[in-house]
């Protein structure tokens, strides 16, 4: 039974099986997916002089990345992408006079990579089913949290006066915050596997 749970990510268990009603609510979980992130991206606290601030943007993404699935998931974060690329204002701090490829570009835009990167790993994971328990969702949330931190600081280094500003900048200040993101997201993807598997007994 578990191993036939590892076959399928959360959103799949709860959709149609095939047929046009599957790719209806396929495309509905897209652009509620966008629209968690812009929302997400927009719950933001200042970290001043940094000028990246704690957002719910990390959470939202690692979540729906294990919910979603690989598929799903690198869909609907490149339609989020794509959205902020042509100037609407999805992202954290982008605005009416700072959006779009430019904003992206700035010192945000490796953070933004990273972003991709772990809601595709987030969705791996979740396919091997670690996301059915709080140490394997604990884990790959690690895993995923760095891969948005490894470009998210490269990129920013670009923009500071040294490593030390950078990481002043574009890491410690967040480290707290995150690792409370992280313990929240760890107990309720498996909660929710928990409540499914309960509604299907």
């Amino acid at each position: 039974m578990a191993q036939a749970l590892t076959e399928k990510v959360l959103a799949e268990k709860l959709l149609p099986q095939g047929g046009a009603a599957l790719r209806v609510k396929q495309l509905l979980l897209v652009v509620a997916g966008i629209a968690v992130l812009a929302v997400a991206a927009k719950i933001r606290v200042p970290m001043w002089p940094s000028p990246v601030p704690v957002t719910m943007g990390t959470f939202a993404v690692l979540t729906i990345g294990a919910a979603y699935g690989p598929r799903l998931g690198l869909a609907t974060i490149l339609g989020y992408m794509a959205i902020g690329a042509l100037g609407f204002d999805v992202f954290a701090s982008s605005s009416a006079e700072l959006n779009g490829v430019t904003y992206m570009m700035g010192g945000t835009g490796g953070y933004l990579l990273g972003y991709v990167l772990a809601t595709l790993a987030l969705g791996l994971a979740a396919r091997r089913g670690l996301d059915r328990s709080v140490l394997g969702m604990g884990a790959a949330l690690l895993v995923g949290n760095a891969l948005i931190y490894v470009p998210g600081v490269l990129w920013l280094n670009q923009f500071t006066s040294g490593w030390a500003q950078t990481l002043e900048w574009g890491l410690t200040p967040y480290l707290i915050g995150d690792a409370m993101k992280l313990g929240l997201a760890a107990l309720m993807i498996p909660a929710v596997w928990k409540l499914v598997g309960r509604a299907r007994d």
